[in-house]
């Protein structure tokens, strides 16, 4: 089978408008980011406050974009990116007006970039959920990609613009650059219409909608070492992003425009990787590519540790960035792949919250290491960690891309009660009886191992299975769920991978029909007015 063209994306007119309105704007941040790193070594001496710019841009995405992703998975997700986009905009605005004033000072400067930041973290979880509304499954990873190639490219040539804007008209300019950046992105999202979602049942809570975002992640060991992985490569590899400043403030007389030009290395490196990726994906599987990553990343921290010839600094940042293209959009298009539709902006957001988190920690550990014992010193002790994430590897390895069908099933009809229930009528319990030959009970156990997982991730609780003391073949499956609303989501999550559990069971059922499924309301009480014509339990053949 041949593989996908690498620009297959672009044949989708949606996706290269918003790509090339992305630019400009990923052009504006960075140009924002050279100048707020610069100013704030104007600003003080000291390396923690230092690292602490680029703490600012990432600890908002470990705060907020979990509360993004059950956003962005609730309501229709260009409104959520158009809110975003404002307060970036707004705040960027806001930022340009102070340093044109010269009212900035450490504090101020990171609050604003903070507040920048805070905006890019409600943005970023429903854009990358975006991804499979504008492209087909088969192109996701060439859009993921595409994605990264595009960041790289402006991180190539927005430094090196922003170091020169910077020493030409000051900070004040190139945060104007960045505030009028987002209106190409703002005006392509207003005239982009997404298909609508419809939805069969009432949108989830806010507060049930976060905790099944976790609960469906914790419950998968693909996702859970995905974004180990990932917030370690996070915490060790900013070293290099959050350092930067201080290495080219240590080149008497170069100014911005040479930590422009360090960084424009790093991103030309990025494009460079982003360009290989493909093949090195059809080489190797993706352990490998993440070890290799690790290992580039390393290597580069280790060099930066000891020599102070900027040639050979702007040289060995090239692998560095090949390695953190290669690195994060393979974790996210694991991500993507190992997901389904109804969580999948939530998963991201929970890749986003360790991959920043990661960064925002280790942003303020190598600025206090730096402060402490010196740039050279916190550069290899990155290094270190970054040997050691390739090492823990041999544990936690970097599952393949799966080849599971995440799509709904869509067989699931909600049953006509007996009894006048409102969606949140509950809690709910179910039981599913199930008759089973003795020589079948090893193979029943292991598909029910494998429901219970389903039923948990998709939201059951206190599931149970029970067998009948005097008829041995004879089991009975129970779990509970809060409400009537959260039970029809419940069973329309139902992938059609799942469905293959489902169908599994029914050929080890000897009962006659299928399976009986029996749904029944707790009562807690018991009173006259308990004393209802319908009451109890209410049995419908069917899963």
């Amino acid at each position: 089978m041949p593989r996908p063209s690498a620009l297959a994306p672009f044949r989708h007119p949606a996706f290269r408008v918003l790509w090339a309105a992305t630019l400009a704007s990923n052009f504006g941040g960075m140009v924002q980011a050279v100048a707020a790193a610069w100013m704030m070594t104007q600003l003080t001496d000291s390396a923690t406050l230092v690292g602490l710019v680029q703490a600012s841009n990432t600890l908002p995405v470990m705060l907020f974009a979990l509360l993004s992703g059950a956003l962005a998975d609730i309501f229709e997700r260009r409104r959520l990116m158009l809110a975003a986009l404002a307060v970036m905009a707004g705040m960027s605005v806001l930022l340009s007006l102070v340093a044109f004033w010269n009212w900035l000072n450490p504090l101020s400067l990171l609050g604003l970039t903070f507040l920048i930041g805070m905006g890019q973290a409600l943005y970023n979880p429903p854009w990358q959920a975006s991804m499979g509304d504008l492209v087909p499954r088969e192109d996701l990873p060439a859009a993921v990609t595409l994605n990264s190639v595009g960041f790289n490219l402006m991180r190539s040539v927005g430094p090196a613009a922003g170091g020169l804007i910077v020493a030409g008209f000051g900070a004040a300019a190139a945060f104007a650059v960045n505030a009028l950046s987002y209106a190409p992105l703002i005006a392509a999202m207003i005239r982009w219409h997404p298909p609508a979602r419809t939805r069969p049942y009432a949108p989830e809570p806010l507060g049930p909608a976060l905790a099944a975002g976790l609960r469906y992640v914790a419950l998968s060991p693909n996702l859970v070492r995905v974004l180990l992985r990932a917030g370690l490569f996070g915490f060790s590899a900013v070293a290099i992003l959050a350092l930067l400043p201080l290495i080219a403030k240590g080149h008497p007389g170069s100014g911005s425009l040479l930590l422009g030009l360090l960084l424009g290395c790093y991103g030309l490196g990025a494009i460079l990787g982003a360009a290989a990726n493909p093949r090195i994906r059809e080489r190797f599987n993706n352990e490998a590519v993440v070890r290799l990553a690790f290992l580039g990343f390393a290597f580069s921290c280790a060099v930066l540790s000891w020599t102070d010839n900027v040639w050979l600094q702007g040289l060995v940042l090239l692998p560095a960035g090949a390695s953190w293209v290669m690195a994060l959009s393979l974790f996210n298009v694991t991500v993507q792949l190992s997901t389904p539709r109804w969580v999948v902006a939530r998963a991201l957001a929970l890749y986003q919250t360790a991959t920043f988190g990661g960064m925002a920690a280790g942003s303020w550990v190598w600025g206090g290491v730096a402060g402490a014992r010196g740039v050279d010193s916190a550069m290899m002790m990155a290094a270190l960690v970054l040997l050691a994430g390739a090492i823990i590897g041999h544990w936690f390895s970097q599952p393949e891309f799966g080849k599971l069908d995440l799509d709904p099933v869509n067989r699931f009809q909600e049953p006509e009660l007996a009894l006048d229930l409102r969606g949140r009528s509950g809690p709910i319990m179910v039981m599913v009886d199930y008759k089973i030959d003795l020589e079948d009970t090893a193979e029943f156990l292991r598909l029910m191992a494998r429901r219970r997982d389903i039923r948990r991730r998709d939201g059951a609780r206190q599931w149970a299975l029970l067998r009948d003391l005097e008829n041995p073949g004879q089991w009975s499956e129970s779990y509970h769920i809060a409400t009537w609303d959260d039970y029809v989501r419940h069973n329309l999550r139902r992938t059609k991978t799942d469905a293959e559990v489902t169908v599994a069971l029914r050929r080890l059922h000897r009962g006659e029909g299928d399976p009986a499924v029996h749904r029944m309301i707790e009562r807690h009480s018991v009173t006259p007015a308990d004393d209802l014509p319908l009451i109890g339990k209410i049995q419908v053949p069917g899963t």
